[in-house]
């Protein structure tokens, strides 16, 4: 978020026990909807992000919260670039989300250069 504030994406988690080894094992997916025009310069999807007064609906027993499940605004949002770090989980540390350049339009031609 702009004002860095952090938050809440849409997601589904299970603990289910294996029949195979009797291990317990923790899954979990992260819900996507249409993008909104911010991240549509790099996708077409992005995670449902919820607002924080739809945290405690999210999480409780409600039969169907789909209605929750819509393309974020984009004013509140801010984007730029990473590094390609990220693409590793051995990469794990906080210094892969650090801004590697300035945003820019994704979208815009790249500028030609000419080497002389």
């Amino acid at each position: 978020m702009k004002d860095g504030s952090p938050l809440g994406l849409a997601g589904l988690w299970e603990n289910w026990c294996d029949p195979s080894t009797g291990e317990w094992e923790r899954t979990f997916a992260v819900i996507t909807v249409p993008s909104n025009d911010l991240v549509a310069q790099i996708h077409n999807r992005m995670p449902a992000i919820l607002k924080p007064e739809s945290y405690d609906r999210w999480l409780s027993l409600d039969p169907d919260p789909h209605d929750l499940l819509i393309t974020y605004p984009s004013e509140p949002m801010t984007m730029w670039p990473i590094s390609t770090r990220v693409n590793k989980p051995e990469n794990d540390d906080p210094s892969i989300l650090e801004r590697i350049a300035e945003p820019m339009d994704w979208q815009a031609p790249l500028p030609i250069t000419s080497e002389a």
